[in-house]
């Protein structure tokens, strides 16, 4: 191609030289070819110091004729990004490209345009509408308007694997929404700001404002603290003043309802008083306008409000904190906004589960609020992202695994799907519309009600009343006089109730896990469909809740026990091959009677199996098969209509297709996905460790240890739940004398108890040593003890210090190196001691950085490093062996893949993450804001 002659360059064996001429690069006769060559030979040239060879051929594959891994190729990717004499090149391009000669023709060709990442268009705050890119005009009242000056698609070939995409072509059509989308301008931006901004540029906060902010926000905690104690004591002595059974029954629901409201009333009247009205704007993060605002924040996440998600309840709470949601919504997602006064949903709009539309953001020290603009009859898709002033035009799509970055908008009536966003021919709305009348919301609102308030919460508040009574040793000392704590008699006491407690409720969860289900699931027919809101949705949602149950996934996960227990619920796993590593922790899905897995196939964690579709007024459940001998990585979202069959790697993140032909030994990796080598050679050799009699052996061996590993996860949990006990009958003990403060007290000291202690079985579970990267097989001692590492150190609890100084103080104490005021609004770490976090970074909520992967039966781990002013957008994902510089920008629901180092004040974005072009749309300047 491109005047290139093949064989110029060839590969070997590393440190062999197979060079058949001696000019060490251009044509055999040393002449040039052009641009395309040069390239070719400086590509040649790095890429054979890489992967450690003299000299590379310019048609070696990558993956197949090298033996080169997505890490090596990173490392490529890297080097070349350093030499100014070559064009940057993304991981998508050496994937789609995987040849020097191939990977060469595309960067210098014509078409080289193409494989930068398209502009996205920012939104207008005129009216709240969203406006078009390249040149487009702003539509009037509201309305949404096209993204990147898309009208309309014209179809063009995808590679091998991808779903169908369309590009937009270069036309300006504006969209009118209806519903409240097109509602009037004074709907749309109140006529009382609440939001005031002020001249000049505001500043970020320093480690004064950090410190006050802290000292604030633990003040708010002690106080909400010392309420809800004087709440809980009024209730409990109401309670256990009455003496007949159904007294204290009445008593109960009574006390559980006045909790309830209470709960939910709380914010509206927080939000109203402290806001007032959500505007677009910004704030710097540890200021009095960002405490405020958290204060609101928490109160909603917080509020039992979100138990009604699925529910029409759900919506009329979202209309009474401000949002203008329309008739006929169906919200899925339990992810509660937070500037509700900036989302407008239409009429007959469906979003669905794990989806992302919070209508703010962090950047770079500040808090941004901005508009996510939904029109009539639209489809948002499971485990989506909705950045900041996005807007989705009637009738549109975005399917699922897929993200609109700020400034995006999907026009009317077109579908689309990746991340960021891009035109697609694939219909998402799989589901016909059923007959959903207004007495079947009404009816099933008031059965929720109902069910919580005569059945969950009486049983919650008279639950303790009852425990002690048969317990008796625990009110001994209180009768006797005595000091609470003398003797054995209170703490064995304790310790009888907590055993009671834990093992009693995990047995009898299981037990209801193996029948009810099973009997509910003969009212559901797959394939047919149901109204929402009816007697077989109720069904439908009641079985989802008993079998996705986090705590026996995590029990048994990472060990062979994983399939007998997925069988147990209702999974088809016939003839399934054990590998002591089938599924991760944290696996979920809408039925278990309907989801199989093939023989021999892994999964990592996060996979969510999507048997339901659903539509604003019905629902269908179908079958979700997963091919057999494939590896899914983590967080997929696995839909029903999925075309993808046997030998298959998904990788992390991967918008699984739901079109075209069906993909059988192959890999899919991004969103909308490309094919990738279903395995390389150097994956191979650590999966090839064990066979025959020396894998029943290492098999047998593994589940010794996982089985271990299970009983120290129990007793721990168990012994941290009789901790709890005991600080709460102490604090009952001590009642009489200090009053309503020691239960506070008893509160704020089990936090403190159950940080310290998850923080000390966390270093424990490591030989209080820091973990070191790994490159070994799942067959191996060292991974069995990263699967130990994993269930014993799990720290879940760290999500409640989202947003305050105290979530860097809890991930140091567990060992991650983390800088000066950074703001983590809800990241995670599995392995902690791997991370470096740099000062002044923005960690936005749902983020993750995972320092391990596992493919088949090959496990790498290997230390991340975020600089320092570095932003990592809602949702997005770094993977092991990345090194960040300093002020990197990464846009919401990207993947940075393993071993991507990331030059300083760089933007990336999209799955898998690239340099976004720099006429990109550049974040607001920093403009003070008062709320």
């Amino acid at each position: 191609m491109a005047g290139i002659s093949p064989g110029t360059w060839t590969a070997g064996p590393p440190g062999i030289s197979t060079c058949s001429d001696g000019n060490g690069g251009g044509r055999p006769d040393g002449t040039s070819a052009g641009p395309t060559a040069d390239t070719a030979r400086r590509l040649a040239q790095v890429l054979a110091d890489v992967v450690r060879v003299d000299q590379v051929s310019v048609d070696s594959h990558f993956f197949e004729d090298l033996g080169a891994d997505s890490m090596v190729m990173a490392q490529f990717c890297a080097r070349v990004r350093k030499r100014a004499d070559l064009p940057s090149v993304s991981m998508k391009d050496v994937y789609r490209h995987p040849t020097v000669e191939s990977l060469a023709t595309a960067l210098t060709g014509s078409d080289a345009v193409a494989f930068a990442p398209a502009a996205v268009a920012p939104a207008s705050a005129a009216t709240g509408a969203a406006t078009t890119a390249t040149g487009a005009a702003t539509t009037a009242t509201g309305a949404a308007t096209t993204a990147t000056g898309a009208a309309t698609a014209a179809t063009v070939p995808t590679t091998s694997g991808s779903t169908a995409t369309v590009r937009p072509a270069a036309a300006h059509v504006p969209v009118q929404p209806s519903g409240p989308a097109a509602a009037s301008t004074s709907a749309a931006a109140p006529a009382a700001p609440a939001v005031q901004e002020s001249s000049g540029t505001a500043a970020r906060a320093g480690t004064r404002q950090y410190l006050l902010c802290g000292m604030l926000q633990l003040l708010f905690f002690l106080g909400w603290s010392y309420l809800a104690a004087l709440a809980v004591v009024g209730g409990y002595e109401w309670i256990s003043d009455a003496s007949a059974l159904t007294d204290r029954y009445l008593r109960s629901v009574l006390v559980g309802g006045a909790g309830f409201i209470g709960l939910c009333t709380v914010p509206i009247l927080a939000k109203w008083t402290l806001i007032g009205r959500f505007k677009p704007g910004r704030f710097p993060v540890w200021s009095l306008a960002y405490l405020r605002w958290w204060i609101v924040k928490t109160l909603m996440r917080t509020s039992p409000v979100r138990l009604f998600t699925a529910s029409p309840l759900f919506v009329l709470y979202l209309r009474a904190l401000g949002a203008k949601v329309g008739r006929n919504v169906a919200i899925f997602s339990t992810h509660i906004p937070v500037c509700t006064d900036l989302l407008t949903i239409g009429d007959g709009t469906v979003i669905r589960k794990d989806s992302l539309f919070s209508c703010y953001r962090a950047h770079d020290g500040f808090i941004q609020t901005g508009p996510v603009t939904l029109g009539k009859d639209v489809v948002v898709s499971e485990q989506t992202v909705l950045d900041i002033n996005t807007s989705m035009g009637d009738a549109a799509q975005l399917g699922h695994a897929s993200s609109l970055h700020a400034g995006q908008a999907v026009p009317a009536g077109q579908r689309w799907h990746g991340s960021p966003g891009e035109a697609t021919v694939t219909d998402f709305r799989r589901v016909d519309a059923a007959d959903c009348s207004t007495t079947g919301k009404v009816l099933y609102g008031i059965g929720q009600l109902l069910t919580l308030l005569l059945v969950y919460l009486p049983l919650t508040t008279g639950g303790v009343t009852l425990l002690l009574a048969a317990v008796p040793q625990l009110n001994a000392p209180l009768d006797s006089g005595s000091s609470p704590f003398a003797g054995w008699t209170f703490f064995l006491g304790a310790l009888a109730a907590s055993f009671v407690l834990f093992f009693g409720a995990a047995f009898a969860g299981l037990v209801i896990q193996g029948m009810v289900p099973r009997l509910l699931k003969r009212a559901i027919k797959p394939d047919t469909v149901y109204p929402l809101y009816g007697f077989q949705y109720g069904v439908q949602r009641a079985i989802a809740f008993l079998t996705n149950r986090k705590f026996f996934t995590t029990l048994f996960g990472d060990s062979s026990a994983i399939v007998h227990y997925l069988r147990y619920i209702g999974y088809d796993l016939s003839n399934f091959t054990q590998t002591g590593s089938n599924f991760g922790t944290e696996v979920k899905h809408d039925s278990p009677f309907l989801s199989s897995v093939g023989s021999g196939t892994m999964v990592a964690d996060g996979l969510s199996i999507i048997n339901a579709d659903f539509s604003n007024t019905s629902f269908s459940l179908s079958r979700v098969s997963i091919g057999a001998r494939s590896f899914l990585g983590n967080h997929i979202a696995y839909p029903a209509r999925a075309t993808t069959g046997d030998n298959c790697l998904l990788a992390t993140k991967v918008m699984v297709p739901v079109d075209g032909e069906v993909r059988e030994d192959v890999g899919l990796l991004g969103s909308p996905a490309f094919t990738i080598p279903r395995t390389v050679m150097r994956d191979v050799r650590l999966n090839d460790v064990a066979s025959g009699s020396e894998l029943r052996r290492r098999l047998a061996a593994k589940s010794r240890h996982n089985a271990v590993t299970a009983v120290l996860y129990l007793l721990a949990r168990w012994f941290h739940v009789f901790a709890v006990t005991l600080l709460a009958v102490a604090a009952e003990a001590l009642y009489p004398s200090f009053g309503a403060s020691v239960i506070a007290l008893a509160g704020v000291l089990g936090l403190v108890f159950t940080v310290c202690y998850f923080a000390l079985i966390d270093r424990a579970a490591t030989g209080f040593k820091a973990q070191v990267p790994l490159n070994c097989s799942i067959y191996e001692g060292s991974f069995w003890r990263h699967e130990r590492f994993w269930k014993l150190a799990r720290a879940d609890y760290t999500q409640f210090f989202n947003g305050t100084p105290f979530k860097n103080v809890v991930w140091r104490l567990l060992g991650a190196r983390v800088g000066k005021r950074v703001f983590d609004d809800g990241c995670s770490f599995p392995e902690r001691t791997l991370v470096t976090i740099g000062d002044d970074c923005t960690l936005n909520a749902g983020t993750g950085i995972q320092c391990h992967s596992q493919e088949d039966g090959a496990f790498k781990s290997d230390r991340t490093t975020i600089g320092s002013g570095c932003t990592l957008g809602v949702g997005a994902f770094v993977h092991y062996g990345v090194a960040m510089a300093d002020h990197v920008d990464l846009a919401c629901d990207s993947f940075l893949m393993k071993g991507e180092h990331v030059p300083s004040h760089a933007r990336w974005g999209g799955n898998p993450a690239c340099h976004l072009p720099d006429n990109a749309p550049q974040p607001q300047a920093a403009t003070a804001t008062r709320i």
